[in-house]
């Protein structure tokens, strides 16, 4: 069982019995609280997923709370400066590479991708490609506890933008893999990038593909009444989103008429 833990206090201590959470302070509208920098396993020897931005006390404050345990190595679910910018710096801090898809934010020799299985402390931990937010999306599969760590794949709260380097194509192709991976696997957990744990991982994922597709049916609507530019149809679709996230819709909207142009 995935045995979630819940924090009693304050934004750390999320995740399950093998996985825990340590918020870095950079919330905003497009990262929520925060990014969740996730420690996982109990042992002598960890694996650390996105050590979070370049800020010198989150990353010291992640190095503190290993208490001497060894950083085997150090993954990132993809490479946006929210969850890669501190990676070196805390490299140097505990004397572990760095792993990427992406090899311009490698650490080391090895590279990471789908179908990879990285160890520590007696714990797997399964490597999932799950392109669209980004071209170098990946998601981590942990079996012992049934817990899927998403990145920016599959938030807390909200949803996700397509970014610049990502495609809205392959982002529907990855959340149905991710899907039927879920059910398959009898996930329980879904550890996200930013906000927190969702316990209904099926329900997360069924809410995710629906509003996607839902998004495009009411783009298609707007263009058919005569809306042109993303920002034109920005305005009807996402007329009921506070207007300081609009920048955020606008790169979605741009990603959908590519997908439904392409």
């Amino acid at each position: 069982m995935s045995g979630l833990r819940i924090p009693l206090e304050g934004p750390d201590g999320s995740g399950t019995a093998h996985a825990f959470s340590l918020l870095a302070p950079n919330p905003s509208p497009m990262t929520l609280d925060g990014t969740n920098t996730w420690v996982i396993g109990d042992g002598e020897d960890v694996l650390v997923v996105d050590p979070g931005p370049d800020d010198e006390g989150h990353l010291a404050r992640v190095a503190g709370h290993l208490e001497g345990r060894r950083v085997a190595t150090i993954l990132l679910t993809h490479g946006h400066h929210d969850h890669s910018g501190g990676a070196r710096a805390f490299a140097a801090l505990v004397g572990a590479p760095v792993r990427a898809l992406d090899p311009a934010h490698r650490l080391g020799e090895e590279g990471l991708g789908d179908g990879d299985v990285l160890t520590a402390g007696g714990l797997e931990l399964h490597v999932v490609g799950t392109p669209g937010h980004s071209f170098d999306s990946l998601c981590f599969w942990l079996p012992e506890d049934r817990a899927i760590l998403t990145g920016d794949t599959v938030l807390g709260r909200g949803t996700t933008v397509i970014a610049p380097d990502g495609d809205l194509a392959d982002y529907l192709r990855s959340l149905d893999r991710l899907r039927a991976r879920t059910e398959q696997v009898g996930a329980e957990a879904l550890l996200p990038g930013h906000g927190p744990v969702l316990p209904d991982p099926i329900g997360a994922l069924d809410g995710y593909i629906a509003h996607r597709r839902q998004r495009l049916d009411q783009i298609r609507r707007a263009r058919e009444g005569g809306a042109k530019t993303p920002e034109e149809i920005v305005a009807i679709v996402y007329a009921d989103v506070d207007r300081s996230l609009w920048f955020a819709a606008e790169m979605s909207v741009r990603a959908q008429l590519a997908y439904l142009d392409g």
